[in-house]
């Protein structure tokens, strides 16, 4: 067992738990973060190709970063990576629809998006799911044939019934700062200069075992090392973290264990640029195929190659199946395809309801000295996440 004392040990480093590392460094703490597997980041993973002209990045989770997210600047800033932000090129987005590309315009229904300043205005988000509330403004129609596609585009899940506040939060934004980024090596970037800057990560480490101690917690490992820890945060999936708790927070268990959760397949690839006829895009929205997104590489083009991450709809095709869609989707020979990796993402598939739970969480961790952060409280954004563990961190360390 570790004989020394640690201030906050985090158990998972994806943002949310670096976030909570951060925010205790700043106020002069100690915090350790246990990851499981083998390097941080969790939802924020970017691959790299290997080329004889150099590595070609793509993004497997995240993919891009806004002005608008404070906390997330204020850790690049702090970990010197403000003067390395890549602008990302504005590209349109096409949809997938009858085995072609098409234009999003070319799916609307000009006649229904002529009431949308009125439904804007009078429509309220609270309550509602993000069905009722955006299909109710942009009309029937439009939310089948482009908008519901779109928001499932963005949420890599099913979204209809996804709670209508979670999605597109509204946040200050930093006008100095690009309005949309990424780093030289994709988001996976932020992550390694933000680890670098001195936080003290520990992979390959999944955390079989917390228990409360007389000075706070004693956290074990799978490979039977423990740690001593005065306070606890948990940035792990909900069901993971119910896991962990059943013993020791059976009421808290009980209640984040209710959070569902989506798997998505990905799979991205890598081509010669002089392969595709496709114009350059942000991305292809998956309306009638088997893939929810494909996302593009072309915001922050290669002079020699381009790269696609599709996000499959999970258990539907197999590896077979998912390269032949991605060739027809791209218009391309099987040969075209330099290279590919496979990536499994985990998502929280939230519910109306969802802030009642949290509210029920928030009462149970009230005075305690434990802290829950993630990707599912207030929304899926890397923002929401990082505003999440700034306020535990406020709350759990004063």
């Amino acid at each position: 067992m570790s004989g020394k004392l640690i201030d906050l040990v985090v158990i998972g480093g994806g943002i949310s738990g670096l976030g909570m590392a951060h925010f205790a460094r700043n106020r002069g703490l100690q915090a350790l973060v246990l990851e499981a597997s083998r390097q941080p980041g969790g939802c924020l993973r970017s691959h790299c190709f290997e080329r004889p002209e150099g590595a070609v990045w793509a993004e497997l989770g995240a993919h891009t970063c806004y002005n608008s997210y404070g906390n997330l600047l204020q850790m690049l800033e702090q970990s010197g990576q403000l003067q390395s932000l890549q602008a990302k090129q504005k590209q349109p987005y096409r949809l997938w629809v009858g085995n072609a590309i098409k234009s999003i315009a070319s799916q609307f229904n000009w006649l229904e998006l002529s009431a949308v300043p009125l439904r804007l205005l009078l429509s309220k988000k609270a309550g509602r799911s993000v069905r009722d509330y955006f299909g109710g403004i942009i009309g029937r129609h439009n939310y089948q044939r482009f908008l519901g596609p779109a928001l499932d585009a963005v949420a890599c899940q099913p979204a209809d019934d996804i709670p209508a506040e979670s999605l597109f939060r509204k946040k200050s934004r930093r006008k100095e700062i690009l309005r949309s980024y990424t780093g030289p090596r994709g988001v996976q970037s932020f992550i390694d200069g933000i680890v670098a800057a001195g936080l003290d990560l520990r992979c390959d480490q999944p955390v079989v075992r917390i228990e409360q101690s007389a000075e706070g917690f004693q956290v074990e490992t799978a490979d039977g090392s423990r740690f001593a820890a005065r306070k606890l945060a948990l940035a792990i999936a909900p069901d993971q973290a119910a896991k962990l708790l059943r013993q020791l927070r059976p009421e808290l268990a009980e209640q984040i264990g209710a959070v569902q959760m989506a798997e998505v397949e990905s799979l991205a690839v890598l081509l010669k640029a002089e392969s595709l006829s496709l114009e350059p895009v942000a991305g292809i929205i998956g309306r009638d195929g088997d893939f929810y997104s494909a996302v593009s590489r072309d915001p922050v083009p290669d002079p020699n190659y381009r790269a696609f991450t599709f996000h499959f709809h999970p258990g539907v095709l197999d590896d077979e199946g998912k390269v032949q869609q991605i060739c027809q989707v791209l218009g391309v020979e099987r040969a075209a395809l330099l290279d590919q990796v496979a990536h499994q993402n985990r998502l929280p598939a939230l519910r109306l309801g969802h802030a009642g739970i949290i509210e029920t969480v928030d009462r149970l961790l009230a005075g305690d000295s434990l802290a829950l952060t993630g990707n599912w409280f207030a929304g899926v954004s890397i923002e929401d996440s990082l505003q999440r563990s700034a306020a535990e961190a406020a709350r759990l360390l004063g």
